[in-house]
């Protein structure tokens, strides 16, 4: 029977996929950027497929997850296209989720979200409903960038070391709107993950641009915990019959 060793082992995560300064990074400040994961020609092809989907689906799109106000969302990509697989077999990416994660993660849901131009300020949160202790973290999320992300656009916020707090902004805070003095912008160029772990407080600042602000959200959770979207619900055969064995336990399909 596959463990999450075999398949992570499978999909190319060794012990030296990320650095020691990288997995420090993680565990001091919640966040690590990636530079480089998507060629261009990557991102522009899923620009393409993802401004395909949004036409497509219309008012229905992301309704199989959720649906927020001034922003155009999707759900469900693991159906929705070959070209969205490197979001749950990256090793790189892999490796630092499971860093987070302690070996012991499955996808929960494979998303995107895009700001429209006025729109997209969230209130700082984190992707679990309550506070955890340190070094018990039930979710991990990574942000690819299909635009550079510049602090016009709409970027989200994080508070670094915050996972570490033993708090959730909305018991901790006044006002999670509103700019926290120890937030940072994750500005880079399209074609970077950014691995966050979900516990850390973050959000999606103001799109004050003319234009969308594309992102996927490639979210993991532990495997003893509810999948976001239950992926075994959703999977689809022609879809399943393109997955190594690996990627399947990764999806836990």
């Amino acid at each position: 029977m596959m463990t999450t060793q075999d398949a992570l082992a499978a999909l190319g995560v060794g012990a030296d996929t990320l650095t020691e300064e990288e997995r420090a990074r993680l565990d001091r400040d919640g966040f690590l950027p990636l530079p480089g994961i998507l060629t261009l020609e990557q991102v522009q092809k899923l620009c393409a497929r993802v401004d395909e989907l949004i036409a497509a689906e219309g008012e229905d799109a992301g309704k199989e997850v959720h649906q927020e106000a001034g922003t155009d969302r999707l759900a469900d990509l693991v159906n929705k296209g070959a070209i969205f697989d490197v979001c749950y077999t990256h090793p790189r990416v892999l490796a630092a989720i499971a860093h987070v994660l302690s070996g012991n993660l499955k996808l929960s849901s494979l998303n995107c979200r895009v700001a429209k131009p006025g729109e997209g300020l969230q209130a700082l949160h984190a992707d679990w409903g309550k506070p955890v202790e340190p070094g018990d973290y039930a979710v991990c999320n990574s942000i690819w960038l299909l635009d550079d992300f510049v602090p016009e656009n709409g970027p989200t916020r994080v508070v670094p070391g915050t996972h570490r707090s033993g708090q959730i902004p909305r018991l901790a805070l006044d006002d999670p709107t509103a700019p926290h003095p120890d937030e940072q912008l994750l500005l880079a160029p399209a074609g970077t993950v950014v691995v966050f772990n979900s516990h850390v407080w973050h959000g999606g600042t103001r799109n004050r641009t003319t234009s969308p602000r594309r992102a996927l959200h490639s979210y993991f959770c532990r495997r003893d915990q509810t999948q976001q979207l239950d992926q075994r619900a959703y999977i689809r055969p022609e879809t399943t019959s393109r997955f190594s064995e690996a990627a399947r336990f990764i999806l836990d399909v």
